[in-house]
């Protein structure tokens, strides 16, 4: 298969949520994908790994810890999900996005394997696209031999098709609400199925919790007798400020006085949660005698780089694509436009999935906003413009609908003054296909 020919038959296999009962029957079981690592020779135990589950930061807590490990010479592999632009960004080596031809070379190998299984009637079913780039991520590291990967949950963490690992460390970022059609509509019931992640005596980091989370990740480590680290008991945070819109601060270690100064370049305060994510994960690994010095602890959080979350395309007016789609995501994102717009003229972009808490999520985002703008992205998924504006517009004090994304942005542009700014957000479907018109744009501007 080429490139080309590969994600076509993985699109035709549906993505990630396509409906709840094709979730409920396909994606959360792990027969399928059980079977087709094995048949693949375990490509997932020929590197040690880091799982990282949770409902806000896990990317982030994932891109941070990825780029310590390269900080500190090993060779990496990064998988993570969804995608913004191409599907190749799911599945990095060394921090560089798998090529095409290695993508269309490895899929063909997995495809080969999964038509034989079916034919042998070892597959109940085809895998599913996620199950499909799970084990292509799986065996591209493989081959590619990375000497650690990092692997983000796609969805929940009990049953979701990373959780055939077996790593050195398990990751909690901060539980919220999100995705409740699938896991839950309670705080313990979600927090159960991310806790599916933990294995027995593999140590944990988790973020600092609300209650009713962490005692069900308390209790799920107990059972295991795996080892817990709470981020918010095991350091301290201290000079802490913000310096063009990024977090800065000295962080204490409190059983071994061990000081980090962390400068992480991407936006917003939470992402200091997220980059200590990563400090206690890297520790733990230190504890595990792998050479990672505190310097490349430092140097790796500061150079970290992932798009789409509070990232700022230009400056004068300001352009900021943040995927902020559900109500722990959208609180932190009014927060920063609190601390750094107040005062200024503010258009926000917004689009959003049927599965999302659209009006708690635009409650807390639009009282900070000058004026809204209803679009919708181009998937199946998406909430019409329209409808968003019947449910969402009383929170917003002006707004307007206009169905092209991409026109969209051209108007609140050609609004914006110098000092005012533009944000994209919603959801990250709609923020990676105007970050890919943003880039087809400057093209056209360069001539």
């Amino acid at each position: 298969m080429n490139y080309e020919s590969a994600v076509r038959y993985l699109l035709s296999l549906g993505r990630e949520l396509a409906a709840p009962t094709q979730a409920a029957t396909a994606k959360f079981n792990l027969e399928n994908i059980t079977v087709l690592m094995e048949r693949l020779g375990r490509p997932d135990r020929a590197y040690p790994i880091v799982h990282i589950a949770g409902t806000n930061g896990k990317g982030s807590t994932a891109a941070f810890l990825e780029a310590i490990l390269r900080d500190a010479g090993f060779r990496t592999g990064l998988n993570t999900s969804p995608h913004l632009e191409r599907i190749n960004e799911r599945i990095r080596v060394n921090g560089e996005e798998v090529s095409d031809e290695v993508f269309a070379e490895t899929f063909t190998r997995v495809r080969e394997v999964i038509e034989e299984l079916l034919a042998a009637g070892k597959l109940r079913a085809h895998p599913t696209y996620f199950e499909c780039v799970t084990a292509l991520a799986f065996e591209v590291f493989a081959r590619e031999r990375v000497e650690f990967a990092v692997i983000e949950v796609g969805l929940g963490g009990r049953l979701d098709a990373t959780n055939i690992v077996t790593p050195l460390v398990s990751v909690i970022t901060r539980i919220d609400f999100d995705h409740e059609n699938y896991l839950g509509h309670s705080l313990r019931e979600i927090a159960a199925e991310k806790a599916g992640i933990l294995k027995e005596s593999v140590p944990v980091v988790s973020a600092a919790q609300l209650p009713q989370a962490r005692e069900v990740l308390r209790a799920r480590a107990e059972q295991l007798r795996s080892k817990v680290v709470n981020t918010d008991e095991a350091f301290r945070v201290q000079n802490e400020r913000v310096e063009e819109g990024s977090a800065r601060a000295t962080v204490g270690e409190l059983a071994t006085g061990e000081a980090f100064r962390l400068a992480p370049r991407l936006r917003g305060r939470f992402q200091l949660q997220n980059a200590l994510n990563a400090v206690a994960a890297a520790r733990l690994l230190q504890e595990r005698k792998y050479r990672i010095s505190n310097e490349n602890i430092e140097s790796g959080i500061a150079s970290t780089e992932w798009p789409g979350r509070l990232e700022r395309l230009q400056t004068r007016p300001d352009v900021y694509l943040d995927g902020a789609h559900n109500p722990g995501a959208s609180r932190e994102l009014a927060r920063f436009v609190e601390e750094n717009f107040r005062g200024r003229r503010v258009y926000m972009i917004f689009g959003a999935m049927r599965d999302k808490a659209v009006d708690e999520v635009t409650g807390m985002l639009f009282p900070r906003a000058s004026e809204v703008i209803f679009t919708q992205p181009g998937t199946p998924r998406a909430v019409s413009a329209t409808r968003l504006a019947e449910i969402a517009g009383h929170h917003a004090a002006r707004y307007s609908v206009i169905v092209d994304a991409e026109e969209a942005l051209e108007t609140a542009l050609a609004k914006a003054r110098p000092d005012d700014a533009v944000f994209v957000t919603g959801s990250l479907y709609l923020v990676g296909q105007l970050r890919h018109a943003w880039k087809e744009r400057r093209k056209v501007a360069s001539g």
